[in-house]
């Protein structure tokens, strides 16, 4: 028999309360799981609003040590009940130090571990430099019960150098829950379009599906605001989207597919077979000469 995967993403609106950010976030969990989705996928940061937007230290307040995070906690507990796979990301303090981190909870409940976020992006209204430290985890992938899962956070699914590590490691699906929208400097740009198409690269350039997830709506934590895009979407091996959401609408896509066609169809293609590692020195340089 063929190993097949089923994964979803999430895409909704969130607000300043925690517990009903994670009761919306369950309620949607449920529903994939009812279309058989097996590996489920909220948006970043989904416990509250994106505050990055900008510099208020009240927000250092809303960190959990990892283990003891109310997501963890709600989302292990939901796992275990439907026995599903949810990459849950969280705002995560370890003692003086600062994450932007995602624990991947098994279908059993169990947390496999952490990835902390590797690129923090730093610019008008993505202002996370000043809240989270650089991960020092290094790039991951978890054997969960259904399959051999890679996880990027949000400004990660623009390097492909993220998405090739975690193929290198044995990656089957990349995820990369995410928080994205508009651009409060300029309000002619538009990055949703380029988001996917970064991510589909990934997809046709590694021989595998991946797995956005978005929030969507407005929120008023400066005076211009920020609307979230959604355009959370799952896309297969060749880059074609086989389901997704527009910008505004609530709820679930997902996506089957063939693991063993997959493992062979990427052998076919040769990309790691002629990769050719002793000439990439200059993309592990800081300043390459």
């Amino acid at each position: 028999m063929p190993r097949t995967l089923t994964v979803a993403a999430l895409q909704t609106r969130y607000g300043a309360d925690m517990a009903a950010n994670i009761a919306r976030t369950a309620e949607l969990v449920r529903e994939a799981a009812g279309r058989g989705a097996q590996v489920i996928l909220p948006p970043e940061l989904f416990q509250g609003p994106y505050f990055c937007v900008a510099q208020e230290e009240r927000w250092f307040a809303t960190a959990y040590p990892w283990r003891e995070h109310p997501c963890v906690l709600a989302m292990s507990e939901l796992a275990a009940e439907l026995g599903v796979v949810i990459p849950t990301s969280i705002f995560e303090r370890e003692g003086p130090h600062y994450f932007n981190s995602l624990a991947v909870i098994d279908a059993d409940g169990r947390p496999l571990g952490l990835y902390r976020k590797s690129h923090i992006p730093d610019g008008p209204g993505y202002q996370e430099k000043y809240y989270f430290r650089p991960g020092d985890t290094g790039f991951k992938v978890w054997d969960t019960r259904f399959g051999r899962l890679g996880v990027g956070i949000c400004w990660d699914q623009w390097y492909p150098e993220s998405a090739r590590a975690m193929m290198l490691a044995g990656a089957e699906v990349l995820f990369y829950p995410t928080a994205i929208g508009s651009e409060p400097h300029d309000k002619d740009l538009d990055t949703a379009e380029p988001w996917r198409r970064a991510m589909i690269g990934h997809a046709v350039s590694n021989i595998v599906p991946v797995v956005g997830a978005n929030r969507t709506g407005f929120e008023d934590l400066t005076e211009v605001g920020q609307t979230f895009y959604g355009s959370s979407f799952v896309c297969d091996h060749r880059g074609d989207i086989v389901d997704g959401l527009g910008r505004d609408k609530e709820g679930v896509v997902a996506g089957t597919f063939d693991l063993d066609f997959l493992a062979t169809h990427r052998a076919a293609w040769g990309f790691f077979r002629d990769r050719r590692p002793e000439l990439y020195g200059s993309l592990t340089a800081a300043r390459p000469t």
